[in-house]
């Protein structure tokens, strides 16, 4: 069969892979550092010439900030998109580092073999894992499996500032069927996992204002009003009894879970009490009738993420602030809209400012909407199933907690769904010394990604 030919060809092949991985990886790529941006440029150029092999007609694209990589190849009747980033965070502290970061090194561990790395999890030996699925392709067929564009960013780690623009100046270039997105893990480190949903998110921070000036708690206490009472109240308010989230019509644009997915992740019997004691705590906290998964996955959250004001030095100053500040986010789902979430909490939080305060916000109203997979289509079947096949479990489609704004902006901009495969592991320690990633992860991931391009390619 043509697909084992393939899969025969990565198996004898790993070492040349694993060498071209570390090629790339010893290219200190930190897209954040000024410093580096000749690296960035140097690893776009590695990458654009790698695609000229494989026969894609490829170019490093400028932009404001560091390059895009671009590439065409292939024929096929539906357009399939690859997106990955080639920068990586910085490395500090240093001397946390047991070696080089980027002099990678192939260690062997108690857990298997690891290729340790700065980048070497997030994300170059991700997105490397699909270009070597290709290059198998290539070398075994003579073509690429399928129409295929790849789009590589170099500014992923540093907020993405030239994405939006480029793809909105290239639209119909890059604009697929589908894409797909290796940025992503294996579910509890076992299991191969499909992101079909990733929530969004909205930010604000504000100042409550009161008394002109800081005043003795002594000569005003009990009389002038105390902004920092206003705030704890003003929060403490967010939720009720039960978690569930206060501010009106919060909920109005949340979809219920399919039953598909529900026994889904039921059937991942996830274990929240591990999962809390690993931190140190041990009752669930937010909507009480809902599953932990759920809560983590599928449902929005408003979370107080600072809270300050007044003294915070060491021994007693008896003052009453004049001003006290916070910040609140909230994780949003489905098809919440994030000014919209944004604008009723400021009409509900300015209708509980006493009147001679007054509350002050210090943000635009903007933020990102959730992103949700339409698992309707085929493709996300028929990758499920490749993913089986090769890891020996059954694949699951997972949602994420956090926000992956590349796969919104496909939807917002391109209009396209994303499908999200990774195969990194919890403890790969990506944005941390010592990062790594596991051989078998890449070996199994470039597999991986040959069996679903053969299936929906």
């Amino acid at each position: 069969m043509s697909l084992d030919a393939v899969l025969s060809h990565i198996d004898a092949t790993l070492p040349e892979a694993i060498d071209r991985l570390i090629a790339l990886l010893r290219i200190p790529s930190i897209s954040t550092d000024p410093a580096y941006k000749d690296d960035c440029a140097r690893a776009a150029d590695w990458l654009t010439e790698d695609l000229k092999t494989l026969g894609f007609d490829a170019r490093s694209a400028p932009t404001p900030g560091h390059p895009m990589v671009v590439g065409h190849g292939g024929t096929g009747n539906r357009h399939i998109l690859f997106y990955g980033h080639y920068d990586v965070q910085p490395v500090d502290p240093l001397s946390l580092w047991h070696s080089d970061p980027f002099d990678p090194q192939l260690e062997d561990t108690p857990k298997g073999r690891v290729i340790r790395a700065r980048g070497a999890s997030d994300d170059k030996g991700q997105l490397m894992t699909f270009i070597e699925a290709c290059r198998a392709w290539k070398a075994v067929h003579g073509t690429l499996p399928g129409k295929l564009t790849i789009f590589l960013e170099g500014e992923e780690e540093s907020g993405s500032p030239s994405l939006i623009p480029f793809m909105e100046a290239n639209r119909a270039e890059l604009t697929a069927s589908l894409a797909l997105i290796c940025d992503t893990g294996l579910y509890e480190d076992r299991l191969p996992a499909i992101s079909t949903q990733l929530r969004g998110l909205a930010k604000s921070e504000f100042t409550i204002h009161a008394a002109s000036r800081d005043l003795h708690s002594g000569a005003y206490g009990g009389l002038a009003r105390n902004p920092l009472h206003v705030m704890a109240q003003l929060l403490a308010d967010l939720h009720d009894a039960e978690g569930r989230v206060m501010v009106p019509r919060f909920y109005d644009d949340v979809e219920e879970l399919s039953d598909k997915l529900r026994q889904q992740w039921q059937g991942l019997a996830f274990n929240h009490a591990a999962y809390l004691g690993d931190v140190g705590l041990s009752i669930p906290a937010g909507e009480q009738d809902r599953t932990p998964l759920e809560m983590l996955w599928s449902r929005p959250t408003a979370e107080v993420n600072g809270m300050w004001g007044g003294y915070n030095g060491a021994g007693f100053k008896t003052v009453l602030p004049a001003e006290v500040h916070a910040k609140v986010s909230f994780r949003l789902v489905s098809r919440q809209d994030p000014a919209k979430v944004l604008q009723s909490f400021r009409t509900w939080a300015e209708a509980r400012i006493p009147a001679d305060c007054r509350i002050a916000w210090h943000d635009e109203i903007e933020g990102s909407p959730a992103s949700v997979m339409s698992i309707a289509d085929p493709a996300f079947e028929a990758a499920r199933a490749a993913l089986t096949e090769e890891w020996g479990r059954p694949a699951v489609f997972i949602g994420e907690g956090g926000s992956i704004p590349i796969a919104g902006y496909f939807k917002s901009i391109l209009g396209m769904d994303a499908m999200l495969v990774g195969f990194a592991k919890d403890d790969d320690q990506i944005h941390s010394p010592n990062e790594k990633y596991d051989v078998e992860s890449f070996h199994k991931g470039i597999r991986s990604w040959a069996r679903i391009l053969e299936r929906i390619a």
